[in-house]
């Protein structure tokens, strides 16, 4: 190793991962040195990061590359007069996006009968969706595959909070699709779904079907859907949150967004 030069090894580690990178760089002071260099976080950047940035509502100061990767692994950046956010997933380097609830078709959205709009502290968007009440529960999220990082199993989830007396949220469901592809997903394909836990949870052992989980932000999350992404760019990818039965009244939820975030490998101990 004496005689492995740090640029050999820089190249070395850019064909690896930004987790292996770190990993590797408690091996050696030369190692660590390597695994620090400008040169070496460009390559885990997105090609068009400068463009994506472009697009920011605030500037973005930063000291190294690797300082830059990590910021934008840590802190959502706002885009497009903050209706979407982006960052990066930290093991990979993916692109990871927001969908503000404002950029959502909601059915009745628009009606203050059914759904009024408010500000959250927690949330990183300017507004957040609350439901009043209805009967007919539908909300979609699109992006274009081009914003994504390409050849990449992603996974949907719509970002929420149910309010202390939330109602009729014990289950609902989930589908996804390329809108080029197919029309709406029927109703016997779709994915059941268990936003609220609280109420479900003394049947959760016998249920199939994705479980809401707390976040990191302290936000809920529920999965809605996985595809894949390919060379193309002009694709476009919807995912669904529906109740629409008419079986039983819906009030109490909050939503924030939806997130398109690559799928996390499975890790064997």
């Amino acid at each position: 190793m004496d005689q492995v030069t740090e640029n050999c090894i820089s190249l070395i580690l850019s064909f690896t991962s930004p987790w292996d990178t770190c990993r590797a760089s408690g091996v050696s002071t030369e190692f660590k040195s390597a695994a620090d260099s400008d040169e070496l976080w460009n390559k885990f950047l997105p090609s068009d990061i400068t463009q994506i940035l472009s697009r920011s509502v605030s500037p973005f100061n930063h000291t190294t590359k690797r300082h830059f990767y990590f910021l934008l692994c840590d802190s959502p950046v706002l885009l497009d007069h903050g209706k979407l956010s982006f960052s990066l997933d930290k093991r990979s380097g993916k692109k990871c996006l927001m969908v503000a609830a404002r950029q959502l078709s909601i059915s009745w959205g628009d009606n203050p009968h059914y759904w009024i709009w408010s500000s959250d502290n927690s949330s990183r968007f300017s507004e957040v969706a609350i439901l009043k009440h209805v009967w007919w529960l539908d909300i979609r999220g699109k992006i274009k595959t081009g914003k994504l990082s390409p050849y990449t199993t992603y996974e949907t989830y719509l970002v929420f909070k149910l309010y202390e007396d939330a109602y009729g949220l014990d289950s609902a469901n989930a589908t996804i699709r390329f809108v080029n592809e197919r029309e709406d997903v029927p109703a016997d394909e779709a994915s059941t779904v268990y936003p609220d836990t609280r109420t479900a949870a003394y049947n959760i052992e016998q249920q199939n079907g994705e479980l809401s989980r707390r976040r990191k932000d302290e936000w809920m999350e529920i999965k809605t859907g996985e595809f894949e992404t390919g060379a193309r760019d002009d694709d476009e990818v919807e995912t669904r949150f529906m109740s629409i039965d008419g079986h039983m009244s819906k009030g109490g939820l909050i939503v924030q967004g939806i997130e398109f975030r690559p799928k996390q490998p499975m890790i064997v101990v």
